[in-house]
Parts: C-alpha cells; structure tokens; sequence
C-alpha cells in the first residue's frame, strides 16, 4: 500500500458493504468441463453462465476450429491482435465479412461491429442524443443503457417496467418539447428473464415520431427461427431504428453490433467515442465468429431446447412455492434480502450447483434472487434436484 494514500473511507466503503451482504469478490474458475465448472476443485453444475446454446464448451465446433487455425505459415486472419483501432489500421478483412452477413441475415442497409455490449451501449446513445433531446427508458434496462443515456446529457424518462401505457403518457407530455426522442429496451431483460413488446414499442415510436433502441443481448441466437432474437419471434426487425446484439453470449464469441440503416451507421463510425479510441478485435475472434454466424440458422433444436428446459424448470420451481419470473431462458427465484440469498446459493454450491447470488444495485433493494441462466446442453436430468436443493437451503 502507497505510504502517503488516505484509503481509510475506501476501507470504511468496503466495510459497510460487507454489514449488507452486498460486497462482491470474485470466483475463480478453474476449468470449464461442458456444464460443469471446477471451483476450489469441486466440480459444480454452472447455471450462472450466459453459453444458452452451449456453443462456448462444444468440444467438436472448437476442435473444428483449432484445426482450421493450425496453419503452416501465419495467417493474418488468424491473427492474435489488431494493433490498431479500426479507424487507423486495425480494420482487418474479417470484419467486413461480418458486417456484410449480419446486415444480410437482418435484411438491413448496414451494420456494424463493437467490441462489447458494454462498449455498444456506453457509446451508441452519446453518440445519438445530447441535452436537446430526450429518451424514454425501461426502468429495469441494463446499467450500460443507463450508463449511456447519462453521458449523453440527453433528459432521461424512465417508464415502470413493461409499463406501456405509462409510456405512452410521458411520450405524449414531453416528445414535442425535444429535437429528437428515443425509447430505449432490452428484449429479454436480464435480471428477469421477461420479453418486451416490441410491437408496441414499434407502434409508439411511429405515433410519436420517436426512433427505437432495442438491446438484444440476451435474445440474440436463442429467439427467433434463425436465432436472430425476439425481433424476429415478434416480426418488427424492419421497424427498429438500432437493433443492438452481442456476441459473448449465445453465440460464445466476443464482441457486439448494431444494424441499422446505412447514413445511421457512417454517422455512428464518425461520432462513437468506444469505437474510434478502442483496439479493434482481434483477427481470430472476427474469424471464429464469421463461421458461427454461418452456421446460427441451423441451431434451432438448441433454441427450442434451452426454452423448453427453462418452462419446465420454472414449472417446477412454482409447484414448489418458489417465487419465480420470465419466459426466457433466463429464470430468477425472488428471494428478498441478501443474507437469505447469499445463504442460499453457499448451500447449493454444496448440493453441486453454481448458482450466484444475485444482489442490488443490479436488481431493485428487497429482491435479491439465484438467476438461473440454462444452457441447450443441459437435460432435465441434471437439474431435477435444484428447486428441492432451493426449498432445503432456505428452510435451514
């Protein structure tokens, strides 16, 4: 520690997280073994990961490849690094193959690539609104949406959530009173597992001449027939103005992406502060990613597989009493305070499960909950017990 450095109210900061149950630390992760996570050498079920179709631990898609990458002589596309933002010299061949099938799978002008979801929402609203203009939000969005309309400056609105008709309200109050308004929502959100109405988000956005920022983070590869999210399922791909996605999810890569009309993305090349000062991805995820992307259509088994263990598993948990949202993937037991939470998921780490506490600021104060996030290559098998391993650990 620095002689001469005061950290005594970071101390008391950490402190007083730690009187809350709210201190986070991090787990370290030893390996990864299919579903299954090594942790201080137990070998734990993970239903904490983001892989929902189980692309990120398929031992035959990455041997394919790992042997596709074992080249003779090094191949730039292959490369391990971009050196460069991509305004400089770091805009390698690979990206133009992505953005060329991304905007061709959406049936978009244009479209283009980020290196996080983060990244992609941090800039694209800066870099869209300022303090003429106004934005309408989900009060349950990510923290990068909100992170990102702050830094626009941008007056902000943020309507309860799914609670449309209380939109509609503030966009007819405030929308003339700015130069440009934009709704902003997660498809699937998050922390809860629910879905958007996209179609009445679309409906709003044209009754008040507004555009619409949609956040497919986490529907991205696991709604829609061709795996292209919840604006397919719903049919409103053409009546979104930003349909952001990532790729660190689902599709076990890294990176992110905007589609949109062609004069928005030049204008988002020109004015997107995390993609002009940002090293571009390296040539080899570019390169991975491309073939996956190839290959997203023909995973619909792992769609319908990974939803259905969801709707079966929150069956489950409600016949038990256990409080349960969503209609995703993503299936959240409401606990309430953190101490019982925290309680919980230590005592189902013993049962064999990796199941994180969830805690605020990432979810409202008072409901604390275990986000059980399902993967296409679990089964039923593997996770029958949770909901009772769930009651038992609460119950002690």
């Amino acid at each position: 520690m620095t002689e001469s450095a005061d950290y005594s109210s970071l101390a008391q900061a950490l402190a007083d997280l730690d009187a809350k149950d709210n201190r986070r630390r991090l787990t370290l992760l030893e390996r990864r073994e299919g579903n299954y996570a090594w942790i201080a050498g137990r070998r734990l079920l993970n239903v904490s990961s983001n892989d929902y179709l189980g692309l990120a631990t398929d031992p035959q898609l990455q041997s394919a490849f790992f042997k596709q990458c074992a080249l003779d002589r090094f191949d730039d596309a292959f490369g391990l690094s971009a050196s460069s933002s991509r305004l400089l010299t770091g805009n390698h061949a690979e990206y133009a193959s992505v953005e060329t099938k991304l905007a061709a799978m959406f049936g978009r002008e244009a479209a283009l690539v980020l290196n996080s979801g983060y990244h992609a929402n941090l800039g694209l609203l800066p870099a869209l609104v300022g303090p003429e203009d106004v934005v309408f939000s989900d009060r349950l969005n990510h923290a990068s949406l909100i992170d990102g309309v702050r830094l626009s400056g941008a007056k902000l609105f943020r309507y309860p959530h799914l609670d449309y008709a209380h939109l509609e309200h503030l966009l007819a109050k405030h929308r003339n009173q700015a130069r440009r308004a934009v709704i902003v929502s997660e498809s699937v959100f998050s922390m809860d597992g629910d879905c958007a109405d996209l179609r009445r988000l679309a409906a709003l956005k044209r009754q008040y001449a507004s555009w619409l920022y949609v956040d497919e983070a986490h529907a991205f590869g696991v709604f829609g027939d061709r795996g292209l999210g919840l604006a397919e399922t719903q049919g409103v791909i053409p009546d979104i103005d930003l349909l952001v996605g990532t790729f660190g999810k689902a599709l076990a890569a890294l990176g992110a992406y905007v589609v949109a009309d062609r004069i928005v993305v030049d204008y988002l090349i020109n004015t997107t502060r995390p993609f002009i000062f940002t090293t571009a991805l390296p040539p080899v995820i570019l390169h991975w990613l491309s073939g996956l992307l190839d290959r997203l259509p023909e995973w619909r088994a792992k769609r319908g597989q990974v939803l259905a263990l969801a709707q079966q598993l929150r069956a489950a948990c409600t016949e038990r009493g256990l409080a349960v949202r969503g209609e995703s993937q993503i299936v959240p037991i409401i606990i309430g305070d953190n101490e019982r939470t925290l309680k919980s998921a230590r005592a189902l780490k013993e049962a064999g499960f990796l199941l994180m506490a969830v805690r605020p600021p990432t979810v409202p104060t008072g409901t604390s909950r275990l986000r059980v996030s399902l993967s296409a290559a679990m089964d039923w098998e593997e996770l029958k017990a949770l909901p009772g391993c769930i009651i038992k650990s609460l119950a002690e």
